[in-house]
């Protein structure tokens, strides 16, 4: 189940609004919380693929461990992270339309352990003020960008 999610249609092909969007040195052009991603795995960008993403959370750095298990080109991708017992994962899904790129968006979170459970609820509250307006801010970015 979906902790939250979102969609937005942006004004560009489907191949550009795609690259852009998994290429993780673009986090912080649309996550304003991101400081930094650095790929930490070799080779071309797969499933398996892992990046370290340094943020900053309620005014403290944090890192974590972002890898994409899935990718289908110019279709959905989704990445995961694991900290502390909670497991977060962003699922991605292009569609085109007559406007142009339609992206759907999921943010699924679990628990594991009492400890986690507990915390699950503020923790979602956490990360959908943090990235819940992120597919806005990558339209902006996107449409901009070319123009």
């Amino acid at each position: 189940m979906a902790a939250f999610s979102d969609s937005v249609t942006i004004k560009k092909n489907i191949q550009e609004v795609f690259s852009f969007t998994i290429n993780m040195e673009n986090s912080n052009k649309i996550m304003p919380n991101v400081k930094q991603t650095e790929k930490i795995t070799e080779g071309p960008l797969a499933e398996g693929t892992k990046f370290k993403e340094t943020r900053v959370i309620r005014g403290r750095e944090a890192a974590a461990i972002i890898e994409f298990i899935k990718l289908i080109p110019n279709k959905a991708f989704s990445v995961k992270s694991v900290t502390q017992g909670i497991e977060v994962i962003y699922h991605y899904r292009f569609n085109e339309v007559a406007e142009g790129t339609k992206v759907d968006f999921e943010c699924e979170v679990n628990a594991s352990g009492i400890m986690m459970k507990l915390i699950k609820p503020l923790f979602i509250k956490i990360l959908k003020k943090e990235d819940g307006d992120h597919l806005k801010n990558l339209k902006k970015v996107v449409e901009e960008e070319s123009n």
